[in-house]
């Protein structure tokens, strides 16, 4: 028999969809070599003007938070977060990508694309497993009968897929996938030497994501403020923009150092003493991996507000409501050490650096088993 052939479908908005896809293609092929593994864009896959209207949400998000903010609420409690008969022909060109891929499983990283294909498995007969990858936040439109399994992180996520009527088989709470390199970290002190962090000063992370979104120059005003010894590292993502920006507003602060895309995150947050960072699913959990406590600014309306939230309710860092709260928050942390410790240690109970790896066990399990007689 052939050995399996998974398709992981994601979308380009939200870079916690690609990371999570990317740590589960690193995980399956570290443990079955020979599996086919793709990872492709389930929009790119649809038809344009379905796309233009999946994407339509940029712009009450852009032009009008408070109306996306209401919109997204409607979504996130609805059992559908569009009208089928939209999403089945704008869907097409995608069903006919996934018969033609002849997928043993089919790995779904965000809500709309999980009703996609669980639409086309049910609608088309197909045979294929279907997993949901549940990130940071759960939405009622998550719960489809064709869908398998779930991973997902444990506690509230997979209590709450539970309680929308999901069997507890088909739930694994492993944890949200990260890169694998996150389960082997390096030794603090011995990174921070190689990064060339100045010793004895505490370190500030500061990431826009992995497209680079934010207002720097806030950050910036609100870090001058701080009275105690400081370093910190901008990382600028794939935005050149927001990185000559930033090394702009560096001029005159030895301590500041501007990067652009950063291929070793985990040994930077090793390294760091706090984070700054908009709440992405994928920041935090990797955070929590290194025992890094975030400070959540500037979520975006809906999903990153929720996981504020569940930052605060599990301890693992702070929500700063209002940019100026960000310095005395800051300045308070670094004075009091044992409460930054308890931040440090939360942190690392939500950790889960084998996610990927677990996720990865349970989805090569839903492939169907060699024939022994097809290799005699």
């Amino acid at each position: 028999m052939p050995e399996p052939k998974i398709l992981i479908l994601t979308v380009s908005h939200g870079a916690s969809h690609r990371r999570a896809a990317s740590a589960l293609e690193k995980a399956l092929h570290t443990l079955k070599p020979d599996a086919t593994v793709e990872i492709a864009d389930a929009l790119k896959r649809c038809a344009g003007w379905f796309r233009a209207y999946y994407n339509s949400y940029e712009i009450p998000l852009k032009y009008w938070p408070g109306l996306w903010a209401w919109i997204e609420g409607i979504q996130h409690r609805s059992e559908s977060t569009g009208p089928g008969w939209l999403y089945r022909r704008g869907a097409q060109p995608l069903f006919r990508f996934i018969e033609s891929f002849h997928p043993d499983v089919v790995i779904a990283t965000e809500v709309g694309v999980c009703e996609l294909v669980a639409m086309h498995k049910r609608e088309s007969g197909a045979k294929f497993a279907l997993v949901g990858l549940v990130l940071m936040d759960f939405n009622r439109a998550w719960v489809q009968p064709e869908v398998n399994l779930y991973p997902s992180v444990p506690g509230d996520m997979a209590e709450e897929l539970e309680a929308a009527g999901v069997a507890p088989s088909r739930i694994l709470p492993c944890g949200l996938p990260i890169d694998p390199v996150f389960a082997s970290l390096p030794d603090r002190d011995a990174i921070r030497l190689k990064l060339e962090l100045m010793p004895g000063i505490p370190t500030l992370l500061v990431l826009f994501g992995g497209g680079g979104h934010g207002d720097p120059a806030r950050i910036r005003s609100e870090l001058k403020k701080v009275k105690q010894p400081l370093q910190a590292v901008f990382v600028a993502g794939r935005n050149r923009r927001l990185e000559e920006q930033l090394r702009s507003l560096r001029r005159g602060n030895p301590n500041y150092r501007v990067l652009g895309w950063v291929d070793n995150m985990h040994e930077w947050m090793v390294a760091a003493d706090l984070l700054v960072s908009k709440p992405g699913g994928s920041t935090l959990m990797e955070a929590a991996a290194c025992s890094l406590p975030m400070l959540a600014f500037d979520p975006l309306p809906g999903n990153e507000v929720r996981t504020c939230a569940r930052i605060e309710k599990w301890g693992a860092g702070v929500w700063v409501k209002r940019p100026q709260d960000l310095a005395p928050t800051i300045e308070r942390l670094l004075s009091y050490p044992e409460e930054l410790h308890q931040l440090r240690q939360k942190a690392l109970t939500l950790a889960r650096p084998r996610a990927a790896q677990d996720a990865a066990a349970a989805i090569l399990r839903l492939c169907p088993a060699p024939n022994p007689s097809a290799t005699s």
